[in-house]
């Protein structure tokens, strides 16, 4: 199963500290407008850490319905307890999710064998095609390349969300697995030259903004063959890519989707709002995308 294209890492919106159905519904709509490939709900953009099992259904519940079939949803359902991946990975699929992103186990610190029985567990046990996400920086183990492309064995993991920041991680994935295996950049500053050395796609953040313009860059590079029109669109968007990293993801995004008129720039604890000063760079940088719908 190859698995290309751009998907949204899609927040999940509060209102006095219950999740936003409306604004939710509406961040699938303006997903869906921009002829995004995929949605992914509750995965560290949607803040599935703080998210109760009945919430987090309920976002999935919510994705799914809007999208209505028309483009694939990859569920969030990683856990640092297997037990638990494997259950939130059976109420995805119950409600309709096409796959299941799968986190590697947080805080416990697993070896890669370790690493390796737990995807191996759930892949067993759930019957939904599941993407590897690693992401050291959060969870304080790195998936090694080896260990991917052992897991790449069986039938239904299908592709890697790759977000520990290393280009040469990617191509050793894409060499020891012969690019048979669909490898997806997790950060949006790294996508351009992660395709480079063999990425079919993002799970991208900076696409809840603009999702036609990130689909572009992929589109640029993969499909029109054209590496300097990618360069030109991956430079326009380097003032976001930092600046919707200035402080803990997803906190900018919220922000930025607040001055849009979306949502409101509510997170969960331990999360917090912006600084002064950072809340003033992130409506400077909607303003100057012309994205700005809030005069406060």
């Amino acid at each position: 199963m190859r698995v290309q294209g751009t998907y949204t890492a899609l927040v999940t919106p509060f209102r006095d500290g219950a999740i936003d159905e409306d604004a939710l519904k509406g961040l699938v709509d303006l997903q869906m407008k921009g002829d995004i490939d995929g949605i992914t709900p509750c995965a560290t953009t949607g803040e599935a850490s703080t998210l109760s099992y009945e919430e987090h259904e309920r976002v999935i519940e919510i994705v799914v319905k809007e999208v209505d079939g028309k483009v694939p949803v990859i569920a969030g359902t990683g856990s640092n307890s297997t037990k638990e991946t494997i259950e939130l990975t059976e109420i995805a699929k119950s409600l309709g999710a096409d796959m299941a992103l799968v986190v590697a186990p947080y805080y416990n610190r697993p070896s890669q064998e370790g690493l390796y029985l737990h995807f191996k567990k759930v892949a067993e046990e759930v019957d939904l095609p599941l993407i590897l996400y690693n992401i050291p920086g959060r969870t304080g183990v790195n998936m090694l390349p080896e260990l991917v492309a052992r897991l790449a064995q069986i039938p239904n993991i299908v592709a890697i969300k790759e977000a520990a920041g290393s280009v040469q991680q990617v191509a050793d994935i894409f060499r020891l697995t012969k690019g048979t295996f669909s490898i997806l950049s997790g950060d949006d500053n790294m996508f351009l030259p992660m395709m480079a050395v063999g990425a079919t796609g993002v799970i991208s953040v900076l696409s809840n903004m603009m999702p036609q313009k990130v689909k572009a860059l992929r589109r640029a590079f993969l499909d029109e063959k054209e590496p300097a029109k990618a360069l030109s669109i991956h430079v326009e968007l380097m003032p976001l890519f930092s600046g919707l990293f200035v402080e803990t993801n997803p906190v900018p995004v919220k922000e930025a989707l607040y001055y849009m008129g979306l949502i409101e720039r509510e997170v969960r604890l331990p999360l917090c709002g912006l600084s002064p000063q950072n809340r003033d760079l992130v409506r400077g940088l909607v303003n100057e995308y012309g994205l700005l719908s809030r005069n406060e």
